[in-house]
């Protein structure tokens, strides 16, 4: 329809891996932040932030990559997703150095960190407070490959103290956007009050 279907399949053909070879591997291995996005088995899509120290992210080998899901606010909107359709797509991005990204598109299985532990006992055991995995997200890699520099911004990382583990709804951001006093569809009514 858009004319790029030779363009398409060039990239596919030169850029487009279903394993990881070593440059990936180690590009992983420095991550600090993955994007996730998962949908439902109806379609409905969801895209969320997952950060930890480098390394956070694991190449398990050249087929799987993990990530740790630690405690959170709760809700585990990827977590309920991937129980229902496991195809996620991964996207790491180097802001400071090399200025790539990295797309892994594939099929997840949650595992139990006392589970992924047996299989694989070189993962960290040295974490910050609050910030102890809970379970694995295991992604089992169909497409590896880059996203082009072209437009993505250059950044310096700075120090933060961050309040992990913390349920203070103002130091996680608490209301930001205003969204608790307002009405939501999936909220029912009835006479003289709110549910």
């Amino acid at each position: 329809m858009y004319g790029t279907h030779k363009r398409a399949e060039r990239f596919y053909n030169d850029q487009v891996l279903d394993h990881l070879n070593d440059r990936m591997v180690e590009f992983i291995g420095r991550m600090e932040m993955l994007f996730v996005s998962t949908a439902d088995n109806k379609g409905e899509c969801d895209a969320s932030l997952r950060a930890g120290p480098p390394g956070f992210v694991r190449a398990l080998d050249t087929g799987h990559v993990a990530y740790p899901e630690y405690r959170g606010n709760g809700v585990m909107a990827s977590l309920g997703n991937i129980s229902e359709n496991p195809h996620v797509g991964i996207l790491m991005i180097d802001f400071a150095e090399d200025v790539i990204g990295l797309h892994v598109n594939g099929h997840a299985r949650i595992v139990e960190d006392a589970d992924l532990r047996r299989e694989h006992p070189e993962l960290p055991t040295d974490f910050e407070k609050g910030r102890t995995p809970e379970r694995w997200v295991v992604v089992e890699v169909e497409e590896a490959y880059i996203h082009c520099r072209k437009h993505i911004p250059r950044m310096v990382p700075v120090g933060r103290d961050r309040p992990w583990g913390t349920d203070d709804a103002k130091r996680k951001g608490g209301d930001y956007f205003g969204a608790k006093e307002l009405p939501k569809p999936w909220q029912t009514t009835r006479v003289g009050h709110q549910e």
